[in-house]
């Protein structure tokens, strides 16, 4: 084993086993004692439905991660990926062509491998919590159209990539950066009018009390809003929701049915001044610009890489190419990733806060906003008393507790 295997495999070890020690300590921090502040939504049954179905998903996720965990080094020491490139090389047809089929087997492997437990994850345990709504032939449709938007989207990208590395060598970073610049911007647009709906269907909000309610708000705050949206989220999940997207006349704000069914209009405008708070406080801008500047870090990263014999040498592969750089470079950059992910993560918790306070500051209190984040945290069982390395890596969201006492 040489310098890049050793150093590899050591950085997956300690990613695993810090995942590991974040989840016993968010089990570890399960109360059994029910917040004073939440016994107006929570009974002490569902506060230990809540803590059970935390400790279901941390099973299931030890074993799902073990599985991943031990499958990759499998495949990596049985020299799986110097056997697929030599097939993929054997198709005998451009290196672009070459990659864009070796990545996608790649990943199609692991969907693949990944589905039984996708599988027990939807109609086991979401069906044991009564959260699953979805049937068997939309689990399945929406992973066709998955697969098919990736290759239609994902697959030219990619190609152009390959493309101007294999031409230009290490200083394409830089191009193959506008490419991609462009790609994120540009998906911002067509995601809320042409990818979204293949989904789920977008029905505007009849006139009501409700949308009164949110043009009234709207007015107040100098937001022009005409496409106000109810998602069928209760197509797939018992689950409420609420979300923003895009810029411009394509932006769009979608309430989940299930969200409209369980509460009132005056929570409903808070739970959209919350949102409108992102994109007033440019926050949404502010992730596509971090978007951005992150895929131009990583691309400039590679490109000290790409040439490096002793990383193609780590993982069995005899003849260095692009492609394989893209996969093993992904596999050393985990560490750089995970700090990268836990400063994001802050960020968009203190985006949180603000988002929070710029609805409590324009629509007159808080408590029409706590009330709504609370039924929530009820209704999809979530846990109150998480751990704080456990926030710290997994949550974009402040937990509950925090912004309740914040607002």
């Amino acid at each position: 084993m040489n310098t890049y295997a050793i150093l590899i495999l050591i950085i997956l070890v300690i990613h695993y086993w810090i995942g590991i020690f974040a989840d016993l300590l968010n089990l570890k921090a399960l109360s059994p004692e029910l917040p004073a502040e939440f016994a107006d939504v929570y009974d002490q049954e569902e506060y230990r439905r809540s803590q059970e179905y935390t400790r279901a998903r941390t099973r299931f996720g030890f074993i799902e991660g073990g599985f991943d965990f031990w499958v990759l080094l499998f495949f990596w020491f049985a020299g799986g990926f110097e056997l697929l490139d030599i097939w993929a090389r054997s198709w005998q047809v451009n290196p672009e062509l070459t990659g864009v089929g070796y990545i996608a087997l790649l990943v199609a492997g692991k969907s693949l491998l990944s589905l039984p437990f996708t599988l027990y994850s939807t109609f086991v345990i979401e069906e044991r919590f009564g959260f699953n709504r979805t049937t068997v032939a939309t689990f399945f449709m929406d992973r066709v159209k998955g697969f098919l938007l990736a290759v239609v989207l994902g697959g030219p990208l990619l190609y152009l990539i390959l493309l101007f590395f294999n031409s230009l060598g290490p200083g394409a970073w830089l191009l193959c950066w506008l490419v991609l610049a462009l790609f994120i911007l540009g998906v911002q647009f067509i995601v809320p009018t042409w990818i979204m709906p293949l989904f789920n269907t977008f029905t505007p909000l009849e006139d009501g009390d409700l949308r009164r309610a949110i043009l009234q708000y709207a007015g107040k705050v100098d937001f022009p809003l005409e496409n106000i949206f109810v998602m069928d989220g209760s197509r797939r999940s018992s689950k409420g929701n609420a979300f923003f997207s895009g810029f411009g006349k394509k932006r769009r704000i979608a309430l989940f049915d299930t969200l409209i069914e369980s509460h009132s209009v005056s929570e409903l405008v808070a739970v959209l001044a919350h949102e409108i708070g992102h994109y007033k406080m440019r926050h949404i801008l502010q992730g596509v610009l971090l978007s951005i500047v992150h895929s131009g870090f990583l691309l400039y990263l590679f490109s000290l890489f790409i040439s490096k014999q002793e990383l193609f040498a780590a993982f069995f592969v005899t003849t260095p190419s692009v492609y394989g750089g893209l996969i093993f470079f992904s596999l050393l950059f985990t560490p750089v990733d995970l700090i990268l992910s836990i400063a994001l993560n802050g960020l968009s918790r203190k985006n949180e806060f603000s988002a929070d306070r710029f609805a409590r500051e324009t629509t007159g209190t808080g408590k029409d906003l706590v009330s709504a984040l609370k039924k929530l945290s009820s209704q999809n069982l979530a846990n109150i008393t998480p751990a704080p390395l456990y926030v710290a890596l997994h949550y974009s969201h402040p937990p509950l507790r925090e912004r309740v006492r914040a607002l």
